[in-house]
Parts: C-alpha cells; sequence; structure tokens
C-alpha cells in the first residue's frame, strides 16, 4: 500500500485549511524580539496559497512582524489577499483560530506552521509564546495539549482526518526563574476519534535551538522545508512530507559530517501517515548512528575510579569534548547532565554517537585523565590506563590529544584599609600567569587611589612590552586580559572600570580601563566565614561549563531579607545573582545576603536600579530571557562588551543594540577562590 493510498479520496486545495503563525515581537521583551519567523510564515502561506492552490480565505494567518512596514506582500496574488485579513499572533486570536473558527470548517487536512520561540515545560510539552507573553503570564500556545484537543470528537468525525504541524522553533527547557511565570494550560477534550492521524515535524530535537539565519531573515528549517515542497501541489506535498523530512534530516547530517554543522538543529520527526516512525523506515545506514555501548567490565572499573569523586572543574569541558571528537553536535542546554561522574557517563553511554561508532564515554574519560595530570598524577595515570584497556578491548580507533587548558595573564590589585586609620590604602599588585608573581606593593605607607592607578598603568605597560622566552614578541596570554581588584567592602562599587588609562601617543588620549580589559571586584575580607559555600559553588559552576539552569538567580527588592544570605549559600546553586534592587540601601543587603552565602559571582548597578528589560536581557547571548543561557564564566567578557557597546566601540549585531542610558554602569563581582593567593596582611 503506497502513502498516497492512507490521504482521502476527495483530499485537495478545496479541503485544506491552516493556521499559519509567526512571531518577531514579543511584549515580554525587547530582547525576545526574532528576525525571521514573521517572513517563514509569509513564505509558508505564499506556497500554500501558490502552488498548493488552497484559497486565501482557508489560511488563518497570524503575524506579529518586528517592522510590519517591511513586509513584501507582492510575491504572489494569494499571498496579496491575506495583507488585509492577516492578524496578530495573539492568546486570543490563536485561541479563536485553532479551537473555534477552524474546526467549524469542512475540510480533509489541518495545516499547523508555527515560527517564533519555543520552550518544554516539566512535562516535556510544547510551549509557544504569543506575541503578547508577558513576564507574570507568559501567554502561549501548548502544542502538544492542542493537537490531543484535535484529535477528539469536538471536532466533528468526518472532518480533518489529517493534521500536519511543522513547527519551526527551539525545544529548549522553559525558564526556572520566577521571574518568568509560563503556568499550565489544558486544553482537556472529549473521546479520541479512531482513524485521525497527525503528523508532527519539528525543527530540532528535545533540548535542543532551532537556528534561525538572521541576516536573510529565514529559519534553517523553514527554508529546507520549503525547499522539499517546491512546486508541488497541496496533495503532492502532503503525500511526500515523509520523504521531505527524511531529505531534510540527511541534509544536516551530511553538514555535520562535513564539520559544517556543529550548530545547526538536529531533526526529530513523529510519525507517518501510517503511524509508522519515517526514519525507522531508512536503510540502515541512514539511521543516525548510535554509538557503541561500554561492556560491563568498563562499567565496574569506572565505579572504582569515580568513587568519592567529586565533579572536576573541567568537567563541563570534557563532557563537550567528547561529543566533538565522536562527530556529533553538543545538546544545547547548558551544563551537566548529572552531579556525579558515573550520571555523567551515563548519559554519554545513552547516547547517538558520531559514524565511527566511539563510545562517547571513552573521549569524556581521556579528557578528565589528560587534565587530572598536574594535580594529581596517580589519579591521571588510573584513568589513561582505562582509555587505552577499553580501546583495545572493544577495537576502538585512536583519540586525539585533548586540547591544553586556555593560557591567560591576570592583573591582580589588592587593597587593604590601614589598621591605624591613615588615608589611604595599602597596596599591592600581582601577576597570574601559569603561576603567580608579585610585581609591586606599597613598602612606604598606605597610599591614595590615585597613585595605585598611576602605578597600574605603569604595570600594564611594562607587562604589554614583556617578550618572551625566546626573546621574540610575548606569548598571546603575556597581554593582561584581565584585572582584579580585591578590596575592603566599602570600594566594592568603586568606579574602577573609568579609571582613566593612556592610549596611544596622542598626549592627554585615554580610555576607560573598562573598555579594554575586563574589570571585576573581589572582597577576600568577607569570605572568612563563608569559604565552604563560596568553594562548593564555585567548583560546581565550573563543572556545569559555566551555565545551568539552576546557576543564576535574579533577586528583586521583595526577595531581599534577614535570611536571603541563608538561602543563597543552603546548596550548590545559585552561584550568581542578578540584582534588580531599586535602591542603594536594597543593593547594599543584597550584596551583603551575596556574601554571606558564599555566591562567587553577583552584577548590580551601583546605587540601584535595573537596567531596561533586566540584567539578563543586556548580559545573555542573544537577548535569550531565560537565566540559564547565561554563561557565568563568560561574564567578564560579557560586561566589558556591554560597556564598549555604549561607548559606541563595536560593531555588529551586539554595537547595534540599543542600550539605555547607564546600561554600562555595572560591577561585577568575581571571586574565583582557587586564584586566592594566601599572603600575609598588607598591615
Amino acid at each position: 500500500m503506497s502513502r498516497a493510498d492512507f490521504l482521502p479520496p476527495n483530499l485537495g486545495p478545496g479541503r485544506t485549511f491552516a493556521l499559519v503563525a509567526g512571531v518577531e515581537k514579543y511584549d515580554i521583551s525587547h530582547g525576545w524580539d526574532l528576525n525571521g519567523p514573521a517572513r517563514d510564515a509569509m513564505r509558508f502561506a505564499q506556497w500554500l496559497t501558490g502552488p498548493g492552490e488552497v484559497p486565501p480565505e482557508h489560511v488563518r494567518l497570524l503575524l506579529s512582524p518586528l517592522e510590519p512596514r517591511a513586509l513584501d506582500w507582492s510575491a504572489s496574488p494569494g499571498l496579496a489577499a491575506l495583507q488585509g485579513t492577516y492578524r496578530p499572533a495573539t492568546e486570543a486570536n490563536v485561541t479563536s483560530v485553532l479551537f473555534d473558527e477552524l474546526p467549524k470548517c469542512d475540510g480533509d487536512l489541518l495545516w499547523i506552521f508555527w515560527a517564533g520561540h519555543g520552550f518544554l515545560d516539566r512535562s516535556r510539552e510544547l510551549m509557544l509564546p504569543y506575541a503578547d507573553a508577558l513576564p507574570g503570564r507568559i501567554r502561549h500556545l501548548n502544542l502538544d495539549s492542542a493537537l490531543r484537543w484535535w484529535r477528539t470528537d469536538l471536532v466533528a468525525h468526518r472532518r480533518f482526518p489529517l493534521q500536519a504541524s511543522l513547527v519551526d522553533a527551539c525545544r529548549v527547557d522553559a525558564p526556572r526563574d520566577t521571574r518568568w511565570n509560563f503556568g499550565s494550560m489544558n486544553y482537556g477534550g472529549g473521546a479520541t476519534v479512531p482513524g485521525r492521524r497527525q503528523f508532527r515535524l519539528y525543527a530540532s530535537r528535545e533540548g535542543e535551538a532551532a537556528q534561525n539565519d538572521s541576516e536573510r531573515s529565514a529559519g534553517r528549517f523553514t527554508e529546507a522545508l520549503l525547499g522539499e515542497l517546491g512546486a508541488r501541489s497541496v496533495r503532492e506535498g502532503v503525500a511526500g512530507l515523509a520523504g521531505a523530512a527524511r531529505s531534510i534530516h540527511r541534509g544536516f547530517e551530511e553538514l555535520r559530517e562535513r564539520g559544517e554543522g556543529w550548530q545547526l538543529p538536529q531533526f526529530v520527526v513523529d510519525r507517518d501517515w501510517d503511524a509508522c516512525s519515517f526514519l525507522d523506515e531508512d536503510p540502515p545506514d541512514a539511521l543516525p548512528p548510535r554509538a557503541a555501548r561500554l561492556d560491563q567490565r568498563a562499567w565496574d572499573e569506572l565505579g572504582d575510579l569515580f568513587e568519592g569523586r567529586d565533579l572536576p572543574r573541567c568537567g563541563y569541558e570534557a563532557y563537550a569534548w567528547a561529543f566533538k571528537v565522536a562527530g556529533c553536535t553538543t545538546p544545547v542546554q547548558g551544563g551537566l547532565p548529572g552531579d556525579t561522574l558515573l550520571e555523567v557517563v551515563q548519559d554519554l553511554d545513552e547516547r547517538l554517537g558520531g559514524r565511527g561508532g566511539l563510545p562517547l564515554a571513552v573521549p569524556f574519560v581521556r579528557f578528565l585523565a589528560a587534565r587530572a595530570g598536574a594535580s594529581d598524577a596517580a589519579w591521571s595515570a588510573r584513568l589513561g590506563g582505562w582509555v587505552h584497556a577499553t580501546r583495545e578491548r572493544l577495537a576502538l580507533p585512536a583519540l586525539p590529544p585533548p586540547p591544553a587548558p586556555p593560557l591567560s595573564t591576570v592583573l591582580h590589585v589588592r587593597l587593604e584599609t590601614p589598621p591605624g586609620g591613615e588615608d589611604g590604602f595599602l597596596a599591592r599588585m600581582w601577576l597570574r600567569r601559569e603561576v603567580a608573581e608579585q610585581i609591586w606593593e606599597s613598602q612606604a605607607g598606605p597610599v591614595r587611589l590615585d597613585a595605585v592607578r598611576e602605578e597600574l598603568v605603569r604595570q600594564l605597560a611594562r607587562v604589554g612590552s614583556v617578550p618572551g622566552a625566546d626573546g621574540e614578541a610575548g606569548r598571546s596570554h603575556d597581554a593582561v586580559q584581565r584585572i582584579e581588584f580585591h578590596v575592603p567592602y566599602e570600594l566594592l562599587e568603586s568606579d574602577f572600570d573609568r579609571w582613566p588609562v593612556p592610549r596611544g601617543r596622542a598626549p592627554g588620549r585615554t580610555r576607560a580601563l573598562g573598555l579594554l580589559y575586563q574589570v571585576v571586584v573581589r572582597c577576600p575580607q568577607e569570605r572568612e566565614d563563608s569559604v565552604a559555600e563560596w568553594r562548593t559553588k564555585w567548583r560546581w559552576l565550573r563543572a556545569q561549563g559555566g551555565r545551568h539552569s539552576a546557576a543564576v538567580r535574579v533577586v528583586a527588592d521583595a526577595e531581599v531579607t534577614d535570611v536571603l544570605g541563608m538561602e543563597l549559600g543552603a546548596g550548590a546553586a545559585p552561584a550568581c545573582v542578578l540584582a534588580h534592587t531599586s535602591t542603594a540601601a536594597r543593593t547594599g543587603a543584597l550584596v551583603e545576603a551575596v556574601l554571606e552565602g558564599g555566591v562567587p559571582v553577583a552584577v548590580w548597578r551601583p546605587g540601584g536600579g535595573a537596567a531596561a528589560g533586566g540584567l539578563v536581557e543586556l548580559l545573555a547571548p542573544d537577548g535569550r530571557p531565560q537565566p540559564g543561557a547565561l554563561d557565568v564564566l563568560a561574564l567578564p567578557a560579557r560586561v566589558r562588551e556591554v560597556r564598549r557597546a555604549a561607548a559606541g566601540m563595536t560593531g555588529g549585531a551586539e554595537g547595534n543594540r540599543q542600550l539605555a542610558a547607564g546600561a554600562d554602569r555595572l560591577v561585577l563581582l568575581w571571586d574565583d577562590p582557587d586564584d586566592k593567593l594566601t599572603l600575609r596582611s598588607l598591615a
């Protein structure tokens, strides 16, 4: 029986209806805005009303574009006919179309096309936010619940036996932060109608992002889908959806094999019209390859190797490198899939692999062995022995050497209040490369901050001109990347980032220190009572690679209480706090709670007040709204980017982002307990 035999005999344009939605602009925040979904929706509607020959009055087009006047309706007569009938993609309009208007239509085929943001709830159901989503109530379509509703007798029995859902959206976990309230949506339904078939094609697997080409205003999924549909009629298009899905899947697999598609989505399809999985029907060599699995001996030995071992600092680096070596895509969600080494290995052992049949756990352990060599030679040797024995026993290919840790140079400035209450500060500077080297100390007594600044400028010039060991130009890490100020509590909000630094040969030309270097502050005196929490949080953060859904907590005025410090210190997370406090007093109380709880990283605005749209929008890549998207370990560099953007120094997408006045006035507390020298008091 052919695929076409499953189609109703009278299926054609006149018995086809569609909901087509594209959301670019969201009320919740400018950081949610996308460039492309509205045009993707229009192009799909153009195929429906063009080659598909579906009457325009059968298409419900819902658009919330960034620039309505920029939309081009002239591509086809069918598209032009929709210009006067499209509506915004709001909750009221979507629910009206999907649960009221379309169920009353007499048709054989329903298309649902959606382009925009997408999140998974705790039940792994897909939530598609509407244009009028707001933080307190993120209005959204629960697509899974809606499709269940459409299979029931609430839609007349003989109507819409075929329903195709195509979604160009991410399928990442919904933000867990209390500021983003998705709530839950369940549309209920009646009795399931036998024989109704649904086809689903998503742009990404669970936990992965769908890529958008902002320069072309096009989603990669939609681009590939429309390329497959081409000039087909609606009957040909729906009959060939399974083949189109396979072709799209193969195309992206080929990109990955060539190393050109590391950031491109992987495709997951649900069921064909006969309820068979599309990819299950492929020949074996067309299936996504499954990695070889570890044998029982390997598991027994790993249990012994990992017993009593915490996740190492390089845990996420090792996890990501395992995917790269095996030739597969790293999961887009940040962080590790478990809290122990064995849980991480179990996750790796259950995943799809690359073409070489390499168990992903083997390169993971290989990476751990390489990084453990400097600090624990015995464990490193045991890990290396396990890798060698497992490769020999399972006949696995050789592995490339893991990358060496990145080299960097950090200049530390430590300021202490004189014990006798004299004016000025006792000061010391040291450089941290592979080892720490003290380079200056205020031996004559306390000095003023102006003198510290002048000495800092001299030291920066000296370090920048030091040649390498071979007499040639210094190594790349010889130039200072970051300056860390270890200061008393009362200096935390000092404008070190605005200290003027001479720049170029022209006399009097200066640049702000925070534009040239990553500038952070530390508060060592306030860490004495929270050392255990401080170390636990930092090492957990490093093991997670700086990104985890629980790593960042946004704190507003109402949450600043007398017990906030104890709440923050109760577990490994959060390791970073973003302050949305409104006044200097509230901000001060929050910073005290951060230090009491051992939180190593915090960002706030001097004197209080939140940046327009919030700090997550300002600091996260592409303005993604969830705190879990924030790479905490990249914050020093990201804060410098914000400062440069505010000064008009950057180009591209970041430079074009509109920053509110004072958005660059940020304090970044960045306290790495593993980069803390035990020094005698300067007093």
